[in-house]
């Protein structure tokens, strides 16, 4: 059998960004993929029409503008183009109304009007700090804040639940605003630690604007897939592993797989404790996704949601709230909170001359083979009447045919387990270095591992860290 220096098992953002730090460290390196192509969730394909270009699971590239692995690439370098919204996400209220976050805080606050004070007094001192705030958080938990203060005052307003959070708030634009950011957590809006949800995807708004590349986010992929082959990488497609014993012998193994997947690989290699510890991992809800072809642009009543790159939508806190806490529940809400981008707004390239791609997905219960589009539709319809009018064509993946596209989405979970406390801070098992499995040279590195879901590529590349301390290069 053949040898090399490092394998790596999934080609999604985190185990490209593996194998590039691996690759630029001098080491050889093999990436096996069991699609036809690289990428995970960072693909893009004609789902709907020809000449209609939809990414087939992440659009919306907020973090690569702050993270460190994508800072120090540069992706500039790499012929990736970011195309900004006016507005990185907007979120509407019945009767025209609607909110937005703008991309400074000065002018954010002043569309609040009354909350408008509230606004700068907590988003002001984050989004100065910005700078030292996220990469923190993005970094493995594993040592003392080099900037204590600003973690202080981040931890201090994020640790709460949303619900909190939201007290200090007083009119429902503002409040709307926050439950719309806030539950991308995929946790109910009462649950501690979603106030730092809503906190770190605003302050990355203000910051770099919740861009997407153009052409599609497949165009991120190739960028490291580029990136990876100059520095000597290889990467097979179409090879499901199905045992580690597939695999060529190799002086570290990194699999950006889901806990369950590496207990499979693995088989009897774990011991009997830690598999224990990865059976008590937990994800969150899955997603019901819908693609569409539209012949326009949405006809948002409200003006601001015409320019939002993402519109979130659900109605005031409390109904976003109560659809949330449905969906943790086990149930269906009929009026589901969504997510809806709309490419097009700063990214023409994506679909024939006039027309538009749109996408949108509801939380729904993990494994769920209920079909939301009409839900999901009918929201839309809500904020942005004849909208159906628009649609040329559609494609609709459950949460239960969401793992089937892609493994690491357990139960239709995007985010690679559940943001709770507990998982946030030890994520998948309570360990030291969560990259670093009881197996000598066997490493995880997807999302399940800090700092979770997101294309950040930090989950990879602190993997791979841990694999050139532990190889002493």
């Amino acid at each position: 059998m053949r040898t090399t220096d490092v394998v790596v098992v999934g080609s999604g953002p985190n185990g490209l960004a593996a194998a590039l730090v691996l690759a630029q460290a001098g080491l050889g390196v093999e990436v096996f993929e069991g699609a036809a192509t690289p990428g995970g969730g960072c693909r893009t394909e004609e789902l709907t029409l020809p000449g209609f270009h939809h990414d087939v699971c992440s659009t919306v590239q907020a973090l690569v503008t702050i993270a460190p692995f994508f800072v120090d690439l540069g992706l500039d370098r790499l012929g990736v183009k970011l195309c900004t919204p006016e507005v990185p996400f907007a979120h509407p209220l019945d009767g025209g109304r609607a909110a937005a976050v703008r991309r400074s805080v000065e002018e954010t606050a002043h569309w609040l009007g009354a909350d408008g004070p509230a606004y700068r007094h907590l988003l002001g001192p984050l989004v100065a700090d910005a700078g030292v705030i996220v990469p923190t958080v993005l970094a493995p938990l594993r040592s003392v804040p080099k900037h204590p203060f600003a973690m202080a005052r981040f931890g201090a307003a994020g640790l709460p639940s949303i619900a909190h959070l939201a007290k200090r708030f007083a009119t429902p634009e503002a409040r709307g605003l926050l439950s719309g950011v806030g539950a991308h957590a995929m946790l109910p809006l009462s649950t501690p630690l979603t106030g730092a949800f809503a906190l770190l995807l605003t302050m990355v708004a203000h910051t770099g604007g919740w861009p997407v590349v153009e052409g599609g986010s497949g165009r991120l992929t190739q960028a490291l897939t580029a990136a990876l082959a100059a520095a000597g990488g290889t990467i097979h497609t179409g090879c499901w592993v199905e045992n580690l014993d597939d695999l060529p012998a190799a002086r570290a193994t990194l699999l950006d797989t889901s806990p369950e997947a590496l207990v499979r690989l693995s088989g009897r290699r774990l011991p009997a404790g830690y598999r224990r510890a990865l059976a008590r991992f937990r994800h969150g809800p899955g997603v019901c996704k819908v693609d569409w072809a539209l012949s326009g642009p949405v006809p948002w009543t409200a003006s601001v949601c015409r320019v939002a790159g993402t519109v979130h939508l659900g109605g005031e806190f409390d109904e976003v709230a109560s659809a949330e806490a449905e969906v943790a529940a086990g149930r269906h809400p009929e009026r589901p909170y969504c997510i809806v981008v709309q490419p097009g707004v700063m990214d023409p390239t994506r679909a024939p001359g006039g027309c538009q791609t749109l996408w949108a997905y509801c939380h729904v219960p993990a494994g769920s083979a209920v079909d939301m589009t009409s839900q999901i539709e009918t929201q839309i319809e809500r904020f942005a009447p004849g909208f159906r009018d628009l649609v040329l064509g559609r494609a609709t993946v459950t949460a239960a045919e969401t793992e089937g596209y892609n493994p690491n989405y357990v139960g239709g979970d995007i985010n690679g387990g559940a943001g709770t406390l507990r998982q946030t801070v030890f994520r998948p098992a309570l360990k030291w270095n969560p990259y670093r499995t009881p197996v000598a040279g066997l490493y995880l590195c997807s999302s399940s591992t800090p700092p979770g879901g997101g294309v950040h590529g930090m989950c990879g590349s602190s993997a791979a860290r841990t694999v050139l301390a532990d190889l002493n290069i």
